[in-house]
């Protein structure tokens, strides 16, 4: 297959894709719409009527907006969604994200969600188009526990290898969040959490890898316990130096952070939403699940799993075991390429619209 990415000049995605060897194209977007939004639907245009794909595809809100209304079905579009646009709202906006995608779905020859749940949150939203579930997958090459070949040897070893942990006890129980600091990924219960944990543990350590627009808000009012990482190039090594992960997202699809995390030998604690269920090993689910926003239940729950190692190792093989069996990356990309195939051979309606120029 020939693979053109099209993406913003600026982060990582453009030339990671390109040394993986797809072509590049520039697509500068914001995430949400705006005033520019007319100017990035041009540009989808553009780009699509230069390239002469057989298939688009658009991941998530803001692509699946301009994807979709630049394109209008007249090459088979496959929308991602990542978790609907109308969860990330409420009110009429809720309302009005939801019109869009049952309007929208009329341009789209498949919608691809990443878990049961996703799909079924857009069915019972009135959501109507052909439907495929093709799970988030992980290199269970890169993400892999300490003591495998290949990795670190310890968990001490994991914290020394990383600057900002060198000086940590190697006891000391760290807790780990990978994810954007935003609102969806729900740091903020986790800091609210946080003071709760350290009434049972004051030993405890807690680590927010990554960034976002509420990273420098949350940062001022953080105890010195927790350490704000910043972005990273590899996220690998700061699974392996915690002794948890957890992620107490507001809304997902299927998160990704919680597979690699499993992937690397590390026992996950979740917020009980979309994907989150089906990510985890059916044994671990009611240890493992947290009601969404519920902060006190969080800080209960990482007290009991920080306390018990041996849980915590015994689940952490349980989820290494499951992400290899069930979300190793290949078979998502396997998956993914028999949709592409599929939609390229579906004959055009002939209600599809011209591309605008």
């Amino acid at each position: 297959m020939r693979v053109v990415v099209a993406c913003p000049e600026k982060g990582p995605l453009g030339p990671d894709a390109a040394a993986l060897g797809a072509e590049t194209e520039v697509w500068e977007a914001t995430r949400d719409p705006g005033f520019k939004l007319p100017a990035e639907i041009r540009r989808v245009a553009e780009l699509v009527g230069r390239i002469r794909p057989d298939v688009v595809h658009a991941h998530s809100a803001k692509a699946g907006f301009a994807g979709r209304l630049a394109v209008r079905g007249r090459i088979p579009t496959v929308f991602q969604p990542h978790a609907w646009s109308f969860e990330a709202v409420s009110g009429t906006t809720a309302a009005l994200a939801r019109g869009w995608e049952r309007l929208a779905a009329r341009w789209t020859a498949r919608v691809v969600c990443v878990s049961e749940a996703e799909r079924g949150r857009g069915e019972r939203a009135g959501v109507r188009a052909p439907w495929s579930v093709v799970h988030n997958g992980v290199d269970a090459d890169r993400f892999r526990p300490a003591d495998t070949p290949g990795g670190l040897a310890s968990t001490a070893a994991a914290r020394a290898a990383l600057p900002q942990l060198a000086e940590l006890p190697p006891d000391t129980p760290l807790v780990a969040c990978v994810g954007r600091i935003c609102r969806q990924k729900g740091q903020d219960i986790l800091l609210r959490a946080w003071p709760l944990v350290l009434d049972r543990m004051p030993e405890a350590r807690l680590v927010l890898v990554g960034d976002g627009p509420d990273a420098e808000r949350l940062r001022e009012d953080a105890p010195p316990s927790v350490l704000f990482a910043g972005t990273v190039r590899d996220t690998a090594p700061w699974y392996r130096a915690a002794d948890l992960v957890v992620l107490p997202s507001r809304w997902e699809g299927m998160a990704v952070a919680p597979l690699e995390a499993m992937a690397s030998g590390r026992t996950v604690l979740l917020s009980d939403v979309d994907g989150a269920s089906e990510s985890l090993p059916p044994a671990q689910r009611a240890h493992c699940l947290t009601a969404p926003e519920d902060h006190t239940a969080t800080a209960r729950a990482i007290t009991v799993l920080l306390r018990d190692r041996t849980l915590r190792e015994n689940f952490g093989r349980q989820g290494h075991e499951y992400v290899r069996s069930t979300y190793d990356v290949r078979q998502t990309a396997r998956a993914i390429a028999d949709v592409y195939r599929d939609v390229a051979a579906v004959p055009r309606s002939e209600r599809r619209e011209p591309i605008p120029q």
